[in-house]
């Protein structure tokens, strides 16, 4: 133990090093606490050591900081566009018109039934149409979007601009316009034409907003089939999709057996899944907790710019593949010769940035909400389908008889279960689920309800392909599709798996590889 007279010897050299520290009396939290504590030193010393000791009532700080104040320019830039919006609004009055060019338009006047128990009393597709469709009408090619993509999937006449899909479609590419007549839509719940929660309810001349009701993707591919009842297509050719598309393209085959010849489904599955549920669900929450939301009454204000572009963030991180990023951008910073900061500053963050940035004004915020929600909700097992068909049965009886739900009733609102978390009685708590991790393969079975909500399919020619560097949709969950469809019986089921060497980019290889997934669809529809 140090000695007194040690003690004191080291205080005196502090003490003199201080001296010539020029006195601040906005004297820190910190430095005060210090005091308490040097004064507690001078206490348990001799009274002579004392004035040696109160080291703290003097602040070590010339400018009373140690450091200056850092910059965020990203957060001056989120700043200056709600200024500029704000303005906006005030003079002009709506925010942003999410359009995304000219496209053709189907009005239903007919009430549509969602699955939730709501119900739309008439709505808008919008729909655009690349190809000639035949005598007969037997050569239609459905083709589906992603969560938040237009009916734009190719330029047209109308709308020179290129297509999320210009690459894919055309004479001899792998939706071939010489053979197909080709039609993809805007689904509800969009804000690209079709009728969403940006959309006017007939009921009383107000935006939905959040009063729009809870949808199932089952419910937008039964607005599709009002469509192509309008256009007097009986039966498709194909159903095809990737993504949120190719979930969709199987639920119009289990939905509609008799109408769709053949399924595509790319990047999609047959259920949601946790890992997807989770990351949508953390969107939707940045989203709403943007205080410009508002409850989705932000129509004709600020909209919740800044939710938006973190939302759209946090999607594109499970967009792609680290193998790509590790090639692109590697630990690069955006400009090595300045000092860290914390606004975007590795190469991998200003992509993410960027990526924000454009996202951020040009879809309803929404819509994000109420399409990736059914995102969610999708399951075309057995039990599901049973039960929302008893649903919509026992809504459709209480409409026959007059009852229609009171706005005090709320059942599409965004509620919190009485028990947000606990263990499944199923599951044994967390040592069986141990166990069954530890037992589980790829190659599991998939479970018998989803093999018989599947069994609609079982005559359909089916193409399912997945990427292995897909991380929100991975390639087990193709696979389970692949293996439910053949364990219905279907023996003419083409699985195919690009491998990482194959593609690196993650869930957008739909997108991007022409080769290897344009050329088996191509393939496969011939």
């Amino acid at each position: 133990m140090r000695s007194q007279k040690h003690i004191a010897a080291s205080l005196r050299r502090v003490s003199g090093a201080l001296s010539h520290a020029s006195y601040s009396p906005a004297t820190s939290q910190s430095s005060r606490t210090a005091a308490v504590a040097g004064q507690r030193l001078s206490r348990a010393q001799p009274q002579q050591q004392q004035q040696q000791r109160c080291l703290h009532e003097q602040a070590p700080r010339r400018s009373g900081a140690s450091n200056p104040a850092m910059a965020f320019p990203c957060l001056d830039a989120l700043e200056t566009r709600s200024e500029t919006l704000k303005k906006r609004s005030d003079s002009s009055g709506p925010e942003p018109s999410y359009v995304a060019g000219a496209t053709q338009t189907f009005h239903c006047d007919e009430p549509l039934l969602l699955d939730w128990g709501g119900m739309l009393p008439e709505f808008d597709i919008a729909y655009e149409s690349w190809g000639e469709m035949n005598a007969d009408k037997s050569n239609v090619i459905l083709l589906h979007t992603g969560l938040s993509a237009s009916s734009h999937a190719h330029s047209t006449s109308a709308n020179p601009q290129p297509g999320w899909w210009e690459r894919f479609i055309g004479p001899g590419l792998a939706l071939d316009t010489d053979k197909y007549h080709i039609i993809c839509t805007n689904v509800i719940g969009g804000c690209y034409g079709s009728t969403g929660p940006s959309s006017i309810d007939p009921a009383d001349g107000q935006r939905y907003a959040t009063r729009f009701p809870i949808l199932t993707l089952e419910d937008m591919v039964r607005a599709q089939f009002r469509l192509l009842d309008n256009l007097g297509v009986n039966k498709l050719y194909a159903s095809v999709g990737s993504s949120m598309g190719g979930m969709q393209s199987l639920a119009a085959g289990v939905l509609f057996p008799e109408r769709v010849g053949r399924i595509v489904s790319i990047s999609g599955c047959a259920r949601s899944h946790p890992y997807s549920i989770a990351m949508r669900h953390t969107q939707r929450q940045v989203l709403m907790m943007d205080p410009n939301w508002n409850r989705g009454f932000y129509y004709d204000n600020v909209p919740p710019h800044a939710g938006m572009k973190l939302a759209r963030e946090i999607a594109t991180v499970t967009y792609r593949s680290g193998p790509e990023w590790e090639l692109r951008f590697g630990r690069r910073r955006a400009d090595p010769s300045k000092p860290p900061a914390l606004c975007p500053d590795f190469l991998i963050e200003t992509y993410l940035d960027h990526a924000g940035e454009k996202f951020c004004l040009t879809y309803d915020p929404n819509s994000l909400l109420y399409v990736s929600k059914a995102m969610d909700l999708f399951d075309l097992g057995h039990a599901c389908q049973k039960a929302a068909a008893t649903r919509r049965a026992e809504r459709l009886e209480s409409l026959h008889k007059g009852v229609y739900a009171s706005n005090e009733n709320v059942s599409c609102s965004l509620t919190l279960p009485d028990k947000p978390y606990e263990e499944q009685p199923e599951s044994g708590g967390s040592a069986d689920i141990d166990t069954k991790l530890a037992t589980q393969s790829d190659s599991s079975k998939p479970p018998e309800d989803l093999i018989k909500g599947l069994s609609a399919l079982r005559d359909h020619p089916a193409l399912v392909m997945g990427v292995a560097s897909d991380i929100l949709f991975p390639a087990w969950q193709q696979r389970e599709i692949a293996d439910a469809l053949r364990l219905t019986g279907n023996r003419n089921v083409a699985h195919y798996e690009l491998s990482e060497e194959q593609s690196m980019f993650g869930h957008d290889t739909f997108l991007l590889d022409v080769k290897n997934v344009g050329g088996a669809i191509k393939n496969f529809l011939q």
